[in-house]
């Protein structure tokens, strides 16, 4: 049996943290000859200096604590999980999860989420977050998030991933428009009018494919990192606009109608997946989003529920 404790591991995680023993107490609830006390005896056990102390300057980790500090957080987020089961009876989950969702997806995914984790898991502490595709897988790699529901495009190496399901690229275009009754048109026939390009990582990547593959360029006359705003545009005649996420309604933030089309040829769809760090086993709380999502996939699709 191991001579250390996890209070030990506790204590120098929290000292590793905050730099500094006393501010570690503090964050504790704890005095600071306590935390400087399980610091010590943490090194006898493992015979290694952990830490150098500099008075009035804080601490700094040795090598060997650089170690540790890596090594530990596993260990102590495993002794959470066990002591949350152990709590429910093994039953009932609770505890923190941090959802991540792409923002233009998130109105139509992050209720139904939330709904299911507050009717059926009211002890879980669930925490949302919004963003691009730039910042969502990196929040992950870097453990800030739990989960996270995006597009399958520009997606760093170490993630793993369910589909939920398949966003075909359209034309919106505003009610009053030329093509409007059409049920699919073409890129070229578009080309010469304004474009309002939604430029929010990676719908803008995705459209400009787009048009590479049908050999178009496209006329350009606003960008907007917003993506109800973009609609808005359209829906007020200030040009077009080719998208991914289908919202269940026509009809923009203003209530203005708005018109749908699909493209013609038919592109590659891009894919809703909720996705995970390959390398950090998934909690209880975050398997189980994982598993309601992917068995919901259907409820989660805009275009069915339309």
């Amino acid at each position: 049996m191991p001579g250390y404790t996890l209070r030990q591991l506790e204590y120098f995680a929290a000292v590793a943290e905050a730099k500094s023993i006393s501010a570690a107490a503090a964050e504790l609830h704890v005095t600071p000859t306590a935390v400087a006390s399980a610091l010590t005896e943490l090194e006898r056990v493992l015979r290694t200096q952990l830490v150098v102390r500099r008075k009035a300057h804080g601490i700094t980790l040795t090598p060997t604590g650089q170690y540790l500090r890596e090594r530990i957080a596993g260990l102590l987020r495993d002794a959470d999980e066990l002591e949350r089961a152990a709590a429910g009876g093994g039953r009932e989950l609770a505890g923190p999860l941090a959802l991540g969702c792409y923002s233009t997806v998130a109105p139509t995914v992050v209720p139904i989420l939330m709904e299911w984790v507050r009717d059926q898991h009211p002890r879980v502490d669930l925490s949302v977050v919004t963003g691009s595709q730039a910042e969502l897988p990196q929040r992950l790699l870097t453990g800030g998030l739990d989960v996270a529901v995006g597009y399958d495009m520009a997606l760093p190496d170490g993630l793993d991933s369910v589909p939920l399901y398949s966003a075909p690229p359209y034309a919106l275009l505003p009610a009053a428009h030329r093509l409007a009754g059409r049920d699919t048109v073409q890129l070229a026939e578009l080309a010469d009018e304004p474009m309002i390009m939604l430029d929010f990582p990676p719908a803008a990547q995705h459209t400009r494919e787009l048009y590479e593959r049908a050999g178009i360029e496209p006329r350009v006359a606003h960008r907007t990192a917003d993506f109800e705003l973009t609609r808005s545009l359209v829906a007020r005649g200030f040009g077009y606009s080719v998208l991914i996420q289908r919202p269940t309604v026509n009809r923009s933030y203003e209530d203005l109608p708005l018109a749908l089309c699909d493209l013609e040829p038919a592109e590659p769809a891009a894919n809703v997946v909720m996705m995970w760090p390959r390398e950090v086993r998934l909690n209880d709380r975050a398997a189980a989003l994982v598993e309601f999502a992917a068995r919901n996939a259907d409820r989660l699709d805009p275009r069915r529920r339309a």
